[in-house]
């Protein structure tokens, strides 16, 4: 099963409340976001915002340049339902960001909570980055949050691949300059709890 066929099955097939991942807000991804944005015009990408409240967030916030990407068809369906006529403000992309290749300098800001531990092939990490160092503007920010070392093995039925702070960081290269790093305990809908590591950085 392709990558496109699984999300679509699960967004199909479970409410936005009923899967791990689910938080009602993400705190730590606002605050980061309103740190590296400066200005409610800076154009913001979320890359598997799916089904997340991320956008409901940043349009109470006032942004003004938002880009909503996921694979899933269906999960952005169920979003813009939720936002109704402000949908019309976002910006919409249905693509596997590991095939797709974005526009040059397109984002002040690029956000990924929950996506890049799932690509557990090399040369899907590397079209990742590839599309982060094209879409990103120099001297923009990245924000990518992953399971960390102690977070789990496997989410959605999926392999995934952990991180630190540093391994992560790694994977993207010196023209990130990791501006910081930090953990979150995730409590998901079930009483679990899981690990998660972000890293802000600064693409020179």
């Amino acid at each position: 099963m392709d990558a496109k066929t699984h999300w679509e099955k699960v967004y199909a097939t479970k409410a936005p409340e009923a899967v791990s991942w689910y938080r009602p807000h993400l705190e730590t991804s606002l605050a980061l976001i309103e740190r590296a944005a400066g200005r409610c015009s800076a154009s913001i990408v979320d890359v598997g915002g799916g089904e997340s409240t991320l956008v409901d967030d940043l349009l109470a916030r006032g942004y003004q340049n938002i880009t909503i990407l996921d694979v899933s068809q269906t999960a952005i369906e169920v979003t813009k339902k939720r936002l109704g006529v402000t949908a019309e403000q976002i910006h919409w992309l249905v693509a596997d960001i590991t095939e797709s290749q974005l526009d040059l300098g397109a984002y002040d800001v690029w956000h990924d909570r929950a996506v890049f531990h799932f690509l557990t092939a090399v040369e899907h990490r590397t079209a990742y980055v590839r599309n982060v160092v094209r879409a990103v503007r120099p001297g923009g920010h990245v924000i990518v949050s992953t399971f960390g070392p102690e977070g789990p093995t496997k989410c959605s039925g999926l392999d995934v691949i952990r991180y630190d702070a540093e391994s992560l960081h790694d994977q993207f290269g010196m023209r990130f300059r990791l501006v910081e790093s930090s953990r979150e305990l995730h409590h998901t809908p079930f009483g679990s709890a899981q690990q998660f590591i972000y890293c802000y950085c600064r693409l020179e």
